[in-house]
């Protein structure tokens, strides 16, 4: 590991923290004492050589699931806040951090075309409770009315559909992995659909639904439109240099009615860190209710007033204002670039292995990757058998510190087909799965090829 730089900006900030609350009387000295100390560094000795059991996520070569270390600003302003350890359910519990809430999410806002004052959001501690606070608005607007998405969307919105009660159905895709607008429509021409989920940026591939076409349904029927862009959301940044379908759709996403976003992925941040947003403020009668305890310290609006989870990490908070003080949230930035360098690296990777190695693999039909994840089955008489040798070289390419992923796609996305037309109950097969939302990953793409062509040489013996 490199050098970390984070205990040298602790130090300073930490001297700086301490003179803002120097007014304070001074209490009795509570200091450990050597053998207190040395009892806690055997026990984080320990912490680290258990911490040791896992994969490089922080490395170049770990180019699997959609994992990155935070941004060390990131790292260095939680564990600053962690001293004092802010709730920002109420400005009572987390004065300055709910301030720095506001502002960090009024910069999301205004990557998606929000006016400031013309929306309501919130972060979460995650993106599963961020998408949960979506569809509970959904179902208080429109209640008993269902909930339709992408068979390839995220698993969670079934899964909270059913905790809310409320009826969820999947809409097939085609195989370029977005929702098929035909069976959309099939399923809105039923009249009972009162939200759509759009997802940008699907778990599995990184696909982009096409949320402008989706949006001019709107013209016919009479629905809500959610984006889940959790892992997708921040390439609305670059999306001048996405391919047209993506840019279309990505030009459309101020027309949503709520979306969501993870900076715990793209945006540099610690777990967890989700982000809700609604288009109408007026959303937030829906969250109304009482409390004997809080909401006294200031007549400003407390963020517990507008979101379903009480005690949140001011951490978080504090941690995301940060990083975007230092990599604001602009299409010219350093934030922007490292965004479009991991997209360069999947194009690449992409590239090769149509081009280089294509008497081994078989790419996506639908061609290069829409974001920065590059999906690839390996050539077989048959798909168990290509998915054995997909398991096989990943085995084999993790024996080289290179660490991929695998991820079951429909056979059918890689056939001569249209790649318009929605599959149906396709045989799923095995694939090989690389994230490359690392900057770094660029750089390092020469060496990533080079272990992986290493590994499957050894696996298909040439």
């Amino acid at each position: 590991m490199t050098q970390d730089p984070v205990p040298g900006l602790l130090a300073r900030a930490t001297r700086r923290l301490a003179e803002e609350f120097a007014a304070l009387p001074e209490v009795a000295e509570t200091s450990p004492d050597d053998a207190q100390l040395a009892a806690m560094a055997n026990v984080l000795e320990l912490t680290a050589h258990r911490l040791g059991d896992n994969y490089p996520y922080f490395h170049p070569l770990y180019a699997g699931q959609m994992l990155k270390p935070p941004h060390p600003l990131a790292r260095a302003a939680y564990a600053l806040a962690m001293s004092i350890n802010p709730n920002n359910h109420a400005r009572d519990g987390g004065r300055a951090s709910s301030i720095m809430e506001i502002e960090a999410v009024a910069a999301i806002a205004a990557m998606f075309g929000w006016a400031q004052s013309g929306y309501l959001g919130h972060l979460t501690s995650s993106g599963t409770l961020a998408n949960l606070e979506a569809l509970w608005a959904a179902g208080q607007i429109a209640p008993g009315r269902r909930i339709v998405g992408s068979e390839q969307a995220h698993y969670t919105h079934q899964r909270i559909s059913a905790v809310l009660k409320l009826p969820y159905s999947s809409v097939p895709s085609d195989n370029s992995g977005r929702m098929s607008l035909e069976a959309l429509e099939t399923e809105l021409r039923k009249g009972d659909v009162g939200t759509v989920v759009v997802t940008l940026g699907t778990t599995a591939i990184g696909a982009v639904d096409s949320l402008d076409q989706v949006m001019a349904l709107r013209s016919r029927y009479d629905f809500r439109v959610h984006v889940d862009a959790a892992y997708g959301g921040y390439f609305r940044l670059i999306s001048d240099r996405l391919d047209e379908p993506a840019r279309r759709a990505y030009a459309a996403i101020h027309q949503a009615d709520s979306i969501v976003v993870d900076p715990h992925k793209h945006g540099l941040q610690p777990y967890g860190c989700g982000c809700v947003l609604f288009r109408d403020p007026g959303v937030g009668r829906f969250y109304k209710h009482d409390s004997p305890y809080t909401y006294f310290t200031s007549k400003e609006l407390h963020l517990g007033e507008i979101s379903l989870e009480c005690s949140r990490a001011g951490a978080a908070a504090v941690a995301l204002w940060a990083t975007q003080q230092l990599l604001p949230l602009t299409p010219d930035g350093e934030f922007a670039r490292g965004l479009a360098s991991g997209r360069r690296a999947a194009l690449e990777l992409d590239r090769r292995l149509r081009e280089d190695h294509g008497r081994w693999v078989e790419p996506l039909l639908s061609g290069p990757p829409e974001l920065d994840i590059v999906v690839w089955k390996l050539k077989a008489e048959a798909p168990q058998r290509a998915s054995a040798l997909a398991q096989q070289i990943f085995a084999a390419c993790g024996t080289r510190n290179l660490h991929l992923a695998l991820v079951q796609l429909p056979e059918d996305w890689f056939r001569r087909t249209d790649a318009g037309v929605p599959h149906s109950g396709s045989e799923l097969v095995t694939c090989l799965r690389s994230v490359l939302m690392k900057p770094e990953h660029e750089a390092w793409l020469d060496r990533i090829w080079q272990e992986y062509v290493a590994a499957s040489q050894e696996v298909l013996g040439e």
